[in-house]
This record gives C-alpha cells, sequence and structure tokens, in this order.
C-alpha cells in the first residue's frame, strides 16, 4: 500500500510539468533528495529537506518535488523515468569501507536507509543523462558511486587555513561550464562540510578549487549537465550566484525536453 500510495503521488506532482499556470505552462519538475533520520526517543523515521533547497528550485521556475529514501527499484525507477532533474543535498558522510577505507574518527555515516537508497539514484540517473545537480554530500556521493573516493577530515588531513564551515572563496577554472554560469572565475561561497573529493572518478573533471586546494566543484565531461559544488548555493547570502547555479540546472531540464 505504501508504495502504491508514493507512486500515485508522484505520478500527480510530476503531472504538474504539463499543466498550465497563468497560461504558462510549469516549469520541468526537479527531485530533490531528503534526508533520513530516526528518532532515538520513539525509534520513528521521518525524511526532511531543507527548505532552502525548495525555494531555490522553485524560485528559478522548477517545479520541486522532494523524495522520500525509499529503497525500491520500481520507485527508484520511476523516479528515473518522470523526473526531468535532480538536486542531490547534503548530510552526513558516505561510509569510507565503500571507498576502501577505514573510517576516519570524525566520520558520521549517512543512515543505511540513505545511503543503499540514494547509491542507486545516481548511478540510474548518471545512466540517463538527465540534468543533475549535486550539493556538498551530493557532490561526494556521486564521485564515491562513480568509483571515485575521499578526504574523510580536511581539518586533520589537509589544515585549517580554509574555514570550510562558513564563507571563503573559491578559484574556479576558466572555460569551465561553472565559470560560465556564474559569469567569473572566482566566488566567495558559504560551505558546511568536513570532507572533500580526492580520488576523482572517470568520467568528471574538478572545476573549482579553494586557497588550500581542497575541490570545491566538479562537472561531468561527458552524458549531459551535471554540475556538482561542494558548497550551498540555497544558502548564501549571494541571490544572483544562488540563482544562476540552479537556473542553469532548471534550464539544463527544459533544454532537453524540447
Amino acid at each position: 500500500m505504501k508504495v502504491r500510495l508514493v507512486l500515485v503521488w508522484l505520478v500527480v506532482m510530476v503531472g504538474c510539468a504539463g499543466c498550465r499556470v497563468g497560461g504558462e505552462a510549469a516549469g520541468p519538475v526537479i527531485g530533490i533528495t531528503s534526508v533520513y533520520k530516526v528518532s532515538e526517543a520513539t525509534g520513528s523515521a521521518s525524511t526532511s529537506v531543507n527548505f532552502a533547497y525548495i525555494r531555490a528550485v522553485a524560485d528559478v521556475g522548477g517545479v520541486p518535488v522532494v523524495l522520500p529514501t525509499i529503497d525500491d527499484e520500481r520507485i527508484i525507477e520511476r523516479y528515473v523515468q518522470e523526473l526531468d532533474g535532480l538536486v542531490l543535498v547534503g548530510g552526513a558522510d558516505i561510509p569510507p569501507a565503500v571507498y576502501g577505507e577505514e573510517p576516519h574518527e570524525t566520520v558520521k555515516e549517512v543512515p543505511k536507509q540513505r545511503y543503499d537508497f540514494e547509491r542507486k539514484l545516481i548511478a540510474q540517473w548518471l545512466e540517463s543523462g538527465k540534468p543533475l545537480l549535486g550539493v556538498c554530500l551530493g557532490m561526494q556521493f556521486t564521485n564515491v558511486v562513480a568509483g571515485g573516493s575521499l578526504i574523510q577530515d580536511i581539518p586533520s588531513q589537509v589544515g585549517g587555513n580554509v574555514r570550510h564551515r562558513g564563507y571563503h572563496t573559491v578559484q574556479v577554472e576558466p572555460g569551465s561550464l561553472l565559470a560560465d554560469i556564474i559569469g567569473a572565475e572566482q566566488i566567495r561561497v558559504y560551505s558546511n562540510h568536513h570532507q572533500a573529493v580526492r580520488g576523482l572518478a572517470e568520467g568528471f573533471k574538478i572545476v573549482a578549487r579553494s586557497e588550500d586546494g581542497v575541490v570545491e566543484a566538479m562537472e561531468r565531461k561527458e552524458g549531459g549537465f551535471g554540475l556538482f559544488v561542494q558548497w550551498h548555493p540555497e544558502l548564501t547570502d549571494d541571490l544572483a550566484g544562488r540563482r544562476a547555479i540552479y537556473g542553469a540546472l532548471v534550464q539544463a531540464c527544459r533544454a532537453k525536453k524540447r
């Protein structure tokens, strides 16, 4: 019954892509992954997402749909078939065992429920070639699913010269998609993380770094729009930067549908 209800809900939401609002067709339907939590007090599970992601998608003309972490192949396949674009949100850490390492003492792993769901979703979404935006953990998760590895703890393994939990400056590669999107080769960003890409997966390229050399953004080389940033554009006070990045995702979805 639960599976059927979720599918019906998704079909209704996806139907919005074809409806008309105020005489204009509604925008592309953008799936947004969610955070899975189990209450220590009651044992009950919940799924949620920071509203900033929803607002960022809606403000640039997308139709946001929050995706619960249901590890069901039928539902994952339906997401990939029906959604126009996908945002992978932030969260806790990927289990280091996945990329062949013992966990650093600072690692706090994502719940298995979320890990099992999202790794399948990411793999299938990359195969689809549909537009994808990865934010913070979303960037790290994609890199690991595609065969890469991570720095497990920046403060102890890289150093503390750059404040990766707060605002700092990022240098962007000239000629990259990201540079074209933001219209600059430097950007002030807000981030909140202690891990980052170390071994880059095949099929991706690094397009931004912070002053300490930490990877701050990567892009797909081929296979459709795929932009991944280590910071949180949806939380920044740079409204133009937020709209540029989320707007690029929505525009890529529109272009693919033509």
